[in-house]
């Protein structure tokens, strides 16, 4: 890192110091945050105390030191989660407006039953039912960057109503059991409350499936692009633009497109081995079992793979107006870049390498990893400007401080 880079490093703890208050979590954030950003295999409390303290004897105050920052002391994941939005998002904006927001989760891998939120679930992580935490992600992307801003823990039934599992864990009162579209729902609307700039909402079936989650997307203001499931019902608009009184499942829907020839091909990337197509239809629809003050025309997209004998993805798209088939398909497979960022906070950043049980520490840890991600991106994006760079300037957006 340059001299330059440090100085930005050192300005940017200060921003984040401003949130956390005394000299003391300033400090002690300042060495979590290098701990994370080292290149150390393992990035959980103890070997961050290690690495940061050269003098064996004083190794065990470190690590208490760094315990209380990560479990006991109270600064506020909001605000310092925000300072790391702003400051990753200024030049990402300056160089190109925010096209989509992202939601999606995580697993967290864990070999015992007392870590907050850990159950046997299934997570995408590892492609299966597993024992694991769950984390639930917004991300902001721009056609080339992509920043996570904001992430909560997803707590079971189990963990949410449970008087003794709560006060081992420390859950805060207030804290109670939501589902993962409504967590991800509870972030959007804290994230426009901030004035981020806006985007389409991407999201799986998981999330697009839930007509709550919809509706409540469209209540803040924002489009949504999301996958649903194949057993969702739609009606298909007539002549005029009015629903068609018998309602069909998504997936039958499809059959009869097929039949009818009506897939066509279209390639969405130029791969470096090979280029990514397959075979789309796309209707104007309008949601089955929507209250009528709430019914709008939704695109329909419809994805079906080479060889497989069924379609693989549903997208319900809000969008208004005239859009190409090639633009949606575009929109919709942005979302698949979180696994990415999943990756890199991971096998970089230590993400998932908390070894707490609490859930304010886990959430301290998170946030410190988002701080440590924002920063890797607003280097990167000032180290390789575009050519255009005066294009996107017309576009960009002004944070407000």
């Amino acid at each position: 890192m340059n001299a330059a880079a440090v100085h930005r490093l050192e300005s940017y703890f200060q921003r984040i110091g401003d949130v956390l208050g005394n000299e003391s979590r300033r400090g002690s954030f300042a060495i979590y945050a290098m701990g994370l950003l080292g290149d150390a295999e393992r990035k959980s409390v103890e070997p961050i105390a290690a690495r940061a303290c050269p003098d064996p004897e004083k190794v065990e105050a470190m690590h208490q030191r760094l315990l209380h920052f990560a479990v006991d002391s109270k600064w506020s994941d909001q605000g310092v989660r925000w300072k790391a939005a702003q400051y990753g998002l200024e030049p990402m904006v300056e160089r190109e407006p925010v096209e989509a927001w992202i939601v999606d989760d995580t697993g967290f891998l864990k070999q015992g039953t007392h870590s907050v939120g850990v159950q046997r679930q299934y997570t995408g992580s590892a492609g299966k039912i597993t024992n694991c935490q769950v984390g639930v992600s917004l991300s902001i992307a721009t056609r080339t960057e992509h920043l996570p801003i904001d992430f909560e823990l997803y707590l079971p039934t189990r963990w949410a109503n449970s008087p003794e599992r709560r006060k081992e864990a420390r859950i805060p009162p207030e804290v109670t059991f939501k589902t993962k579209p409504q967590l991800a729902l509870e972030m959007i609307m804290r994230a426009m409350h901030q004035g981020v700039p806006p985007g389409v909402v991407l999201g799986d079936a998981a999330y697009g499936s839930s007509s709550e989650f919809r509706q409540g997307v469209r209540s803040q203001g924002l489009h949504y692009a999301v996958a649903v499931y194949s057993h969702t019902t739609v009606h298909l608009l007539d002549e005029e633009g009015g629903p068609r009184e018998q309602a069909l499942r998504v997936s039958e829907l499809a059959a009869r497109i097929h039949e009818q020839g009506g897939f066509r091909r279209c390639t969405w990337r130029k791969g470096t081995r090979e280029d990514l197509s397959a075979r789309f239809a796309l209707r104007r629809v309008i949601a089955a079992g929507v209250p009528k003050p709430e019914q709008e025309p939704l695109w329909l997209l419809i994805e079906w793979r080479d060889g497989e004998p069924e379609p693989a993805n549903y997208f319900l798209i809000s969008l208004p107006g005239r859009r190409t088939k090639k633009q949606l398909i575009r929109l919709v497979m942005q979302r698949w870049r979180t696994e990415r960022v999943y990756e890199d906070l991971k096998g970089e950043l230590g993400l998932d390498h908390y070894e707490g049980r609490r859930f304010p520490g886990w959430h301290h840890h998170v946030s410190v990893a988002l701080c440590c991600y924002a920063f890797i991106v607003a280097e990167r994006v000032r180290r390789f400007p575009p050519s255009a760079r005066g294009t996107a300037q017309a576009h960009a957006q002004h944070l407000s401080a």
